[in-house]
C-alpha cells in the first residue's frame, strides 16, 4: 500500500485504506470547485413571526471565507450575530443554515456581504444547534484527474473515518499542538505555539514576523507589520502586549475558535488510534465483539450507542470512544489503543476538564469508524456524495487522488 505524505502523518493519519493507486490532480483550485450543502434533519420552522416560532433561521451563501470568518464578516458589517450548525472552509462554495440566538420579530430578509449573503427562510422554536444538521452533500471537481474512477468506488466502504487536514490549521498544522499543551496545562506555550510556530509552507514574511513574536520585546513591532488576515494572532499578540497572563490572552481569541484547539488534540489521537487499528490488522468498518457501536436508525442516520450483538438484526457501524474528561476505557479494541495513547502522551482523562479555562474542557464522545458515505457517484472528474455531519470529504478525495504533496494539492 503507497505510503502517506509526512504531513498527514503530522495530523495522526498514518495510512491509507484502500489499494486504489490514485488519480492524481488536485481540488479547491477555485471555490467553484467545491460545493457544499448542507443536509437538515429536524428543523421545524414556520415563515412567520408567532407562537412558539420566535427565532429567525437564515440560509448563509458564502465563497472564500470560512464560516467563522463570514459570520464576523457579517457582524461587522450589519450588526446581526448569527450562529451555525456546522464549519466549512474558505475554499469552497457552500450553502448552510445560521440562526439568531435571540427572538426577533422583524429581522432584516436579506443581508449582503462581499463574500456572503444571507436570506430568511422563517422562525425556528428555539435557536438552531448542531443536533438539527444531519450531513452535507458534495459535489467536487477534480482538476487534472488522471485515470478512471469506476475501480475507487467498490474501496469506499474500506475507508477510515479520519479528520481531515482542515481540522488542524492545513499547511500550519498547529492546532492539535495548541490544545495539548491546554490540556498540559501550559498555557504560556499554547500561545506561543499559536504565535509562533512555522511550517515549511509558511512564506518568508510570515517566517519574519512569527519570528519577531518569539521575543515580548518585539510585541509592538510585529502587531505593526502584522496582516488584518492574521486576526486570531493579532488578538492574542494584542493582549500579551498589553501585560495580559497566557490564559487571559487566549481568551482574547473568540471562544468558537478557543474550542476548536482542544477539540483539535481529541482528533488527533482519534486519528492515531484508528491508525494503529489499521496497522495492526484491524477491520475497521465491521463491528467485533467487544465494541461499541452505533446502532443505524434508517440507512444514514446514527441512533444509540449500542455493545455489539451479534444477534441483532439492525445494522450496527463500530463507534470509536474520544478521550475527554468521561473516557473510562473497557475491554474495547479501540478503547485499549486510546488508554495507550494517553499513557504515551502523559495525560489523563480528568485533564480534558481544564479548571484554568473550563470553557474549553470536553467531555468526549463517540465517533464512527469508518467514513459512512451515501450515493457516491462522479461524471467525467467530478464527483458527488454524501456524508454524515463531522466527517470530511477531504477524507475521501485523500484515498481517491492520492496526492503526493496534500496542501498544493489543494487539501
Amino acid at each position: 500500500m503507497k505510503p502517506v505524505p509526512p504531513i498527514d502523518r503530522l495530523a495522526g493519519i498514518g495510512c491509507y485504506c484502500t489499494d486504489f493507486a490514485g488519480v492524481g490532480g488536485a481540488i479547491k483550485q477555485d471555490s467553484a470547485d467545491f460545493k457544499v450543502s448542507e443536509i437538515v434533519g429536524d428543523l421545524d420552522f414556520a415563515q412567520s413571526y408567532g407562537g412558539p416560532y420566535r427565532y429567525p433561521l437564515y440560509l448563509l451563501d458564502k465563497a472564500g471565507v470560512d464560516s467563522n470568518h463570514a459570520l464576523f464578516e457579517i457582524e461587522k458589517e450589519h450588526r446581526v450575530r448569527l450562529r451555525v450548525m456546522g464549519i466549512k472552509d474558505a475554499r469552497a462554495t457552500t450553502r448552510q443554515y445560521a440562526g439568531a440566538q435571540h427572538a426577533w420579530k422583524d429581522p432584516p430578509r436579506k443581508l449582503v456581504t462581499r463574500r456572503t449573503r444571507i436570506m430568511l427562510q422563517g422562525f425556528t422554536k428555539r435557536p438552531i444547534g448542531r443536533e438539527s444538521l444531519a450531513g452535507n452533500e458534495f459535489e467536487i471537481s477534480i482538476r487534472g484527474c488522471r485515470g478512471s474512477i469506476d475501480n475507487f468506488v467498490p474501496e469506499i466502504g474500506r475507508i477510515a473515518n479520519f479528520y481531515g487536514l482542515q481540522r488542524f490549521g492545513s499547511e500550519r498544522l498547529v492546532t492539535h499542538l495548541v490544545g495539548r499543551a491546554i490540556i498540559k496545562r501550559d498555557f504560556a506555550l499554547a500561545a506561543k505555539l499559536l504565535l509562533c510556530h512555522t511550517t515549511e509552507y509558511d512564506s518568508e514574511a510570515s517566517r519574519e514576523i512569527r519570528s519577531k513574536c518569539e521575543d515580548p520585546a518585539n510585541y509592538q513591532q510585529a502587531l505593526k507589520i502584522m496582516p488584518r488576515g492574521m486576526d486570531i494572532e493579532r488578538q492574542l499578540l494584542s493582549a500579551l502586549a498589553d501585560g495580559k497572563d497566557a490564559i487571559s490572552a487566549l481568551r482574547a481569541v473568540q471562544i468558537t475558535i478557543r474550542r476548536l484547539f482542544v477539540q483539535a488534540y481529541q482528533s488527533y489521537l482519534f486519528n492515531l488510534c484508528l491508525s494503529r487499528a489499521i496497522a495492526a490488522g484491524e477491520e475497521i468498518a465491521s463491528p467485533k465483539p467487544g465494541d461499541l457501536c452505533f446502532e443505524m436508525e434508517g440507512p444514514a442516520t446514527f441512533g444509540r450507542i449500542i455493545k455489539f450483538d451479534a444477534q441483532s438484526k439492525a445494522l450496527q457501524v463500530p463507534a470509536v470512544r474520544m478521550a475527554g474528561y468521561t473516557f473510562q476505557p473497557g475491554k474495547g479494541r479501540f478503547e485499549s489503543i486510546t488508554r495507550q495513547l494517553l499513557e504515551e502522551e502523559g495525560v489523563v482523562a480528568r485533564d480534558f476538564y481544564v479548571k484554568e479555562m473550563q470553557e474549553l474542557s470536553q467531555q468526549g464522545g463517540f465517533r464512527q469508524a469508518p467514513l459512512w458515505c451515501r450515493d457516491f457517484s462522479h461524471r467525467d472528474s467530478t464527483v458527488s456524495f454524501k456524508l454524515p455531519k463531522g466527517s470530511y470529504a477531504t477524507t475521501l478525495l485523500r484515498e481517491l487522488i492520492k496526492p503526493e504533496d496534500p496542501i498544493r494539492a489543494g487539501f
